[in-house]
């Protein structure tokens, strides 16, 4: 396997600014902050960021031409510079659904392309699956369907034997007597009334998944964990989605496939990809009808590594 050395620089796109940015209240409790960067007369499309609680990235905007594109990014409800900050309450998949078909009618868009990575592939799949009729392709990036069998590999047994160093302080903050269940355990913990427990277990959730991101992990994404503000919402919202199971029946993407098997979408997956291992984007594959799967043989999970960002660049010129 020959690893990708190329600086990401030479391969996004160079920095842009947003050029309109604002707020948008989407029930008396939420309000999502939004921004629009790109040619406002461009091609749209809407980048659907990973967590849930992830927060949009001022580099997701590189991996789209910016003479080709009307590029919308946006927080989800609780998380990044939306508001309350890791709010639970009102917060769960089939309100998100919501949120992206108010975006698109409140930027007048008739259908627009939706990009998505990690949930943001989830929730950009159940989008498409609510609205198929104004979604024009998808462009999809380590594919993430939220079964049960998904989240035990990575929150319990399973990433646990590949990083058994980084997974021993995620599973050892919580005492023995409720190591087997330790998504509940950690929920518990990040739903305390003491803000210091809520904390530490933020810290723990939050290192274990950025040091198993990439093919080669990066300090600087583990140390993500000691910006507290962006931990407990990463960390909250995750475990509040996945101790309810995203708030719909299991397999549920793969249920209703057929609503979506006009659209067409390119799937771009790490070989190595320990948090969602490539497993999952090869049955989505294998149930789309118009469907591309691109495997990256030297890249893991995270959009940042060279061979993701080429592959996704590439899909995206291709629109």
């Amino acid at each position: 396997m020959q690893i990708s050395t190329e600086p990401i620089d030479e391969v996004l796109y160079p920095q842009i600014e947003p050029h309109t940015t604002g707020f948008l209240e989407v029930s008396t409790l939420h309000t999502l902050y939004y921004e629009r960067s790109g040619n406002p007369d461009g091609l749209p499309i809407i980048v659907i960021h990973g967590g849930p609680g992830g927060g949009s990235q001022p580099s997701y905007r590189r991996y789209f031409d910016p003479e080709k594109f009307d590029i919308i990014q946006f927080d989800q409800r609780g998380c990044g510079k939306s508001t309350p900050h890791a709010e639970l309450e009102e917060n769960h998949t089939h309100a998100s659904v919501c949120d992206i078909e108010l975006l698109r009618n409140f930027f007048g868009f008739e259908k627009w392309h939706v990009f998505g990575g990690s949930w943001g592939s989830t929730l950009s799949l159940i989008y498409a699956q609510h609205y198929p009729d104004r979604v024009l392709s998808l462009v999809l990036r380590g594919i993430f369907m939220c079964r049960k069998s998904e989240l035990h590999w990575f929150y319990q047994d399973g990433a646990s034997h590949i990083f058994p160093d980084a997974f021993e302080t995620y599973r050892d903050h919580i005492p023995l007597q409720e190591q087997h269940d330790l998504i509940q355990a950690y929920y518990s913990r990040l739903t305390n009334a003491d803000v210091e427990v809520r904390r530490a277990a933020a810290r723990e959730w939050t290192r274990w998944e950025m040091a198993t991101s990439r093919l080669f992990p990066d300090p600087s994404y583990v140390e993500k964990a000691e910006d507290l503000d962006f931990a407990v919402a990463f960390a909250r919202i995750e475990c509040h989605y996945f101790i309810n199971g995203i708030f719909v029946e299991e397999a549920h993407i793969l249920n209703n496939i057929e609503k979506i098997n006009h659209i067409p979408t390119v799937i771009v997956q790490g070989r190595y990809d320990v948090v969602c291992p490539a497993r999952s984007a090869w049955e989505l594959h294998k149930a789309l009808n118009h469907s591309e799967l691109l495997i990256v043989p030297d890249a893991g999970h995270s959009v940042g590594e060279v061979g993701i960002a080429r592959a996704l660049v590439a899909a995206t010129d291709k629109i």
